[in-house]
């Protein structure tokens, strides 16, 4: 028998199963069934997946809840775009917004206090990623995710864009303090 040639017989379905093919399905069935219910425990007893709220948004009213926030806790200013750096208390709303290439604001917070971050996107579809911690979120206009957080190291980390989002995705990065 040949792979070029078709088969000889027609039905290759109605002959019987030999031996070692059986087993193989067989254990392939019980290794997808162990995974299945894997998933669920993974979703209810794993630490990887973040416990999100959505909301829908106007992108006017975010914007003044955002612009309120960093008018009350901005400590300085960075770059030569004059970004904000603000550093909110425990327990704060924090604002993050995603667009055309930029994260606004930068953010300060300390170690092992939690916040609410409240991100949202301006224009269109962002990737929220934190590095090296690897948070992904998925930044949609129109919908406002909130996360608690609480920072368990200090450093700076980076905020990058993981979603293609223009001729200018390259440059949308930005940082976060934690103290």
């Amino acid at each position: 028998m040949s792979a070029i040639l078709p088969p000889s017989e027609r039905l290759w379905w109605k002959h019987p199963l030999d031996r070692l093919e059986a087993t193989w399905i067989i254990i392939s069935f019980v290794w997808c069934m162990i995974m299945f219910f894997m998933m669920v425990l993974w979703h209810v007893y794993g630490k990887q997946n973040l416990a999100t709220e959505t909301y829908k948004t106007n992108p006017a009213q975010f914007m003044a809840q955002t612009q309120a926030f960093v008018d009350k806790w901005t400590v300085r200013t960075e770059t030569d775009q004059k970004i904000p750096v603000v550093a909110p208390p425990e327990g704060a709303d924090i604002y993050l917004i995603a667009r055309l290439w930029s994260w606004w604001p930068i953010l300060e917070l300390e170690k092992g206090k939690t916040y609410k971050l409240h991100l949202t996107a301006m224009d269109y579809n962002h990737g929220f990623s934190l590095q090296p911690t690897n948070i992904n979120i998925q930044v949609v206009p129109g919908y406002e995710h909130v996360i608690k957080v609480t920072p368990n190291e200090s450093g700076v980390f980076s905020i990058v864009c993981n979603e293609y989002c223009g001729i200018g995705h390259h440059e949308m990065v930005s940082r976060l303090y934690v103290k």
